[in-house]
């Protein structure tokens, strides 16, 4: 008999921790990622000027995630939109492209459809939230591969492209 000493119970403990890393990587592929609301790395934005595109990008965030085949604004994408509405309304001198863009799930010309719905969700959501129509362009990028935040066979990371990325524009960058 072996007991918890045994070589069976360190090997067997070295199994167990290495099943359960390998369940941890499993993940649905119908949820979009959980993120914070800014998607901004980790001690981000200490040192960045009001007002730039940096301080958008780490302090209000500029991604917004959908689940497969929709382009339905979840809660937290509505909560990063707000935030989005509220900077824009204080700093009126960028012009918004929003880019939508979908996994690699169907067609080209599904994908396309899919990101134009994505992108113009979130354009007419900021609109409603008060940024003028006349600051606000959406563009769809489907599933274009050199556009992708992750490229992998898994499913489980495609929910990563399913997304709107809200970009400034400035008047130099027409």
């Amino acid at each position: 008999m072996v007991g918890a000493t045994g070589s069976f119970g360190k090997v067997g403990h070295w199994v167990a921790l290495a099943m359960l890393l390998g369940l941890a990587g499993c993940a649905s592929d119908l949820a979009p990622p959980k993120s914070t609301a800014n998607d901004a790395p980790a001690g981000a934005g200490l040192n960045v000027p009001p007002g730039s595109n940096e301080d958008f990008i780490v302090n209000v965030g500029r991604r917004v995630y959908f689940t497969e085949n929709s382009a339905a604004l979840d809660d937290t994408a509505k909560t990063t939109l707000d935030n989005q509405a509220a900077w824009l309304s204080t700093y009126t001198a960028y012009r918004i492209k929003v880019e939508g863009f979908a996994d690699e799930k169907g067609s080209a010309q599904f994908n396309m459809q899919l990101g134009a719905k994505r992108a113009d969700a979130v354009a007419s959501y900021l609109a409603a939230k008060g940024i003028p129509a006349t600051r606000l362009k959406a563009k769809s990028f489907g599933n274009e591969a050199k556009r992708k935040v992750k490229s992998c066979d898994d499913l489980s990371c495609w929910s990563q492209n399913r997304r709107a990325v809200t970009v400034l524009v400035t008047d130099v960058e027409t």
